[in-house]
């Protein structure tokens, strides 16, 4: 059975987890991740909250009468950095957790 002590450390620690990780949300807000399609011909930064940054496209690209492949270097571009963006996320979280699965963090 645990005593008095026992359980006031757990808080204690749960209280300075949740801290840690508020601090690495804000830290991954910050970092940045590049990803790009079409060999560079678009290029999307994303940071570590899954936000857009930046969306940079090489004009010879934009051609009106191919817009389905713009759209889809685009797309591509987008979801290869938010993909970058989330296995960075949940590297960082497996830092601070130890490994520890914890549900709804990510």
């Amino acid at each position: 059975m645990m005593g008095r002590g026992g359980l006031g450390n757990i808080m204690k620690q749960a209280q300075m987890m949740q801290k840690r990780m508020e601090e690495l949300q804000k830290e991954l807000e910050s970092r940045e991740v590049e990803a790009s399609s079409g060999g560079g011909m678009v290029t999307a930064v994303v940071n570590g909250k899954q936000q857009v940054l930046s969306l940079k496209i090489d004009p010879s690209v934009a051609d009106p009468e191919d817009v389905e492949m713009l759209q889809d270097l685009v797309t591509a571009a987008i979801n290869e950095a938010l993909k970058q963006s989330q296995q960075m996320a949940q590297e960082e979280m497996g830092k601070l957790t130890g490994g520890m699965n914890i549900p709804g963090l990510f």
